[in-house]
C-alpha cells in the first residue's frame, strides 16, 4: 500500500502542496508556511509563487 507523503496546505485559500515531513504543524494540521499556520496575520500571503492566499 502506498504511503502519502504530500498534501494540500490546510489553509482553505492556499493552493500549495506541502511535503508532510517538512510542513509547519499547527493544531494537528499541515501548512506550507508560518503565515498560513497563523491565519495570515496582517494579511500576509504564504509567499510562494503563484499562490494568492491571504487567509
Amino acid at each position: 500500500m502506498p504511503t502519502v507523503t504530500q498534501q494540500k496546505c490546510a489553509c482553505p485559500d492556499c493552493v500549495c502542496i506541502v511535503d508532510i515531513k517538512d510542513a509547519v504543524k499547527h493544531d494537528d494540521r499541515n501548512y506550507c508556511s508560518e503565515n498560513c499556520a497563523k491565519g495570515h496575520p496582517e494579511g500576509k500571503g504564504c509567499g510562494h509563487t503563484g499562490c494568492a492566499c491571504h487567509g
